[in-house]
């Protein structure tokens, strides 16, 4: 009595692409079947090695116009066991059609989705002027430096031709859809401290420690700035401000012994409002304001601040906000909080926005006990079949004529 469509939602649900070691291979067998099935064309393109992004591809009436990109990613984060009520890698559905397994939100649902909205419109024997693909890559929960990253600078990316892409949103407590636009800043910096080193039971002068508590004084106090702005604005949200987190401490070799260097790494995200230049200078004065012997390098330093048009006379998203009003979704245009593979498709100079049609459903991506609920799943199939005929007949650009 299950819907054909669940139940092929809970079988990608099933194999395991949890990292540090993802059975890509077998769902990119699973996703090629699928495709194969609905006469879409497959190819296959190793971007690294062992790292392979499937291209399934339905062609438009006229390939000669831009196409509509469908992303998603065919990875997951790792689990706590202990802290599930079902196994999840096993996708149990419960008496509520509550159907429970890592990447039920993040973001399996929506490849599914994407399948079987074509499924639908192909059976209703529907073709549109302009080609879609999908693309399913690797690597996406761990930066995607060995997936989207190096594709979009790959001549198999740019023959795909894209004029707009869907990617990844976020789920929504709410009545209303969560659509993303842009996305903040990916910095991670460790900052190193150099002192006079010497016994534990002295006042050493000039310590590490002490230019490491300063340093991490400056940051934490700026974070409170940008938690207490947030708390304060009703209209912000969190993609609106920026976040920053320490999230490792290095150091020290015994207890009785003042280590002559001490290392702090923070995580930040910073949104496309923010000067960037502005905000490494502030960086190195808070470094500098802690002494001599401190410096700071990036662990990682995204600096790309594209977003999305989301004005009614982008004709992109006039087709996506114009089906959105007829089946009467309540939008919420946001800034992405986190990292998607969005960032590096707007960074070539596509527009991509983030979506993913699951509302009234709590925000459990990476989370214990994720889940979603088979009627939400099956909504945001028609939610798809309704998009996609929209976007692949946005009729010809000035720069297409």
């Amino acid at each position: 009595s299950e819907d054909p469509s669940v139940t092929l939602f809970r079988e990608y649900l099933r194999i395991d692409t949890v990292h540090p070691k993802p059975d890509y291979d077998a769902a990119v067998r699973f996703l090629e079947r699928i495709g194969t099935d609905l006469g879409l064309a497959c190819q296959k393109v190793e971007v690294c090695q062992g790292r392979v992004v499937l291209i399934l591809t339905w062609q438009g009436t006229n390939p000669r116009l831009r196409s509509v990109l469908l992303n998603s990613h065919t990875d997951v984060v790792p689990v706590f066991e202990e802290h599930w009520t079902y196994p999840p890698f096993e996708a149990v559905k419960d008496s509520q059609g509550n159907i429970y397994a890592r990447g039920a939100q993040d973001m399996k649902c929506v490849s599914i989705q994407y399948l079987e909205a074509i499924r639908r419109l192909k059976a209703e024997g529907k073709c549109f002027s302009r080609t879609i693909h999908l693309t399913f890559v690797p690597d996406e929960e761990v930066g995607g430096h060995k997936g989207m990253e190096m594709f979009v600078q790959r001549p198999e990316f740019r023959a795909l031709n894209v004029g707009f892409a869907l990617d990844e949103g976020l789920a929504s407590p709410s009545d209303t859809f969560s659509v993303f636009y842009g996305e903040r800043s990916p910095w991670w910096i460790k900052v190193k401290c150099v002192g006079s080193p010497g016994h534990g039971s002295r006042f050493i002068s000039n310590t590490a420690a002490e230019k490491l508590h300063k340093v991490i004084s400056s940051f934490l106090a700026f974070r409170e700035s940008e938690k207490q702005r947030l708390k304060s604005d009703s209209s912000l949200t969190l993609g609106d401000v920026t976040s920053l987190n320490l999230t490792m401490l290095e150091g020290g070799v015994s207890f009785n012994v003042v280590p002559s260097e001490m290392a702090a790494s923070f995580d930040i995200r910073i949104p496309p409002t923010v000067d960037l230049k502005a905000f490494e200078e502030q960086v190195a004065a808070w470094c500098r304001g802690a002494g001599d012997g401190v410096s700071y390098e990036f662990h990682q330093k995204y600096m790309d601040q594209h977003v999305t048009s989301t004005e009614e006379s982008d004709p992109w998203w006039k087709a996506f906000s114009g089906v959105c009003r007829d089946m009467k979704l309540q939008l919420k245009l946001e800034i992405f909080p986190a990292a998607t593979d969005s960032r590096y498709i707007r960074a070539v100079r596509h527009p991509a926005i983030g979506f993913s049609p699951m509302n009234r459903t709590p925000v459990l991506l990476h989370d214990h006990n994720e889940f979603l609920n088979e009627q939400v799943f099956l909504r945001g199939i028609d939610i798809y079949a309704r998009l996609l005929p929209a976007l692949a007949s946005v009729p010809p650009l000035p720069a297409e004529a």
